[in-house]
């Protein structure tokens, strides 16, 4: 399995997933799936014609229960395995404000966590996506010009 991060725009048509990192003050926010005893970030399937943005706005809160929060893209990103067709994500980071009750859909809990957990749901594909965020949120520094 292969994880890549894209730095070139990608055709929204082509993206099968979103992906939210959550954190709030900051902790990271991970969910557990109700079937599951691993931990995972928000995200899920976009459905037809909905939006990548609409997508990571309605499984953001499907999945946390997130009221008040602020979204930003980071990237889009890719899984390759050998056989299967490669296919791509779009991976936000949330700032949340606030939360409200988890809908009862499929999550079970959320938790907040200072680093992100072995027990993780998908262990091939979090650390290159966590990377990518911590990258971004350096970047995003005050007083950062990009030139370090």
């Amino acid at each position: 399995m292969k994880v890549t991060i894209h730095k070139t725009v990608i055709e929204e048509a082509l993206l099968k997933y979103v992906v939210i990192a959550a954190r709030q003050d900051g902790r990271w926010i991970m969910a557990r799936h109700r079937e599951r005893t691993t931990w995972e970030f928000a995200g899920g399937h976009i459905e037809p014609n909905e939006p990548a943005d609409a997508a990571a706005v309605r499984e953001l809160y499907e999945e946390t229960g997130a009221e008040e929060y602020s979204l930003i893209p980071v990237c889009v990103y890719s899984v390759a395995i050998q056989g299967v067709p490669e296919s791509f994500g779009k991976l936000y980071l949330a700032d949340v404000q606030r939360f409200g009750q988890i809908p009862q859909y499929e999550m079970a809990e959320i938790k907040s966590f200072t680093e992100i957990p072995e027990e993780v749901t998908y262990p091939h594909i979090v650390p290159a996506l966590v990377a990518e965020v911590k990258r971004f949120l350096l970047e995003m520094e005050p007083g950062r010009t990009g030139a370090e």
